[in-house]
């Protein structure tokens, strides 16, 4: 279980740029059709969740504890609900919460596999 962690924390970081640019363009295109509203940011926020969300995995990659697995549901799992809740026009929004859904049940995966294993 710990090269997924290790791939899915580098996907995560480099996901988190596109991610970034792309807000930014939904931000703008928000703000240019004065409706009110909160794609752009809601996809910063997903952006910064991803990112900690990398760090954390990379950085606890070679753990066997599940602490690490439950900061990652819970960093992944509000970028989810952030993403399939407020996407707004930025509908690229939804392809990047089911990215975090698949490494929160992955999370869930290792500490079923961990509890296991004692």
């Amino acid at each position: 279980m710990k090269v997924w962690k290790l791939i899915s924390g580098i996907i995560s970081i480099v996901l988190s740029l596109i991610v970034t640019f792309q807000s930014c363009a939904a931000g703008l295109a928000d703000a240019l059709s004065d409706e009110g509203g909160t794609s752009g940011s809601a996809g910063l926020v997903v952006a910064i969740l991803m990112t900690a969300g990398g760090i954390v995995s990379i950085v606890t990659h070679k753990s066997n504890k599940n602490g690490s697995n439950i900061a990652l549901i819970i960093l992944f799992g509000l970028a989810a609900l952030m993403g399939f809740g407020m996407h707004g026009i930025f509908t690229d929004l939804i392809i990047w919460a089911c990215w975090c859904m698949v490494i929160v049940i992955c999370s869930i995966v290792s500490i079923i596999i961990n509890s296991k294993k004692v």
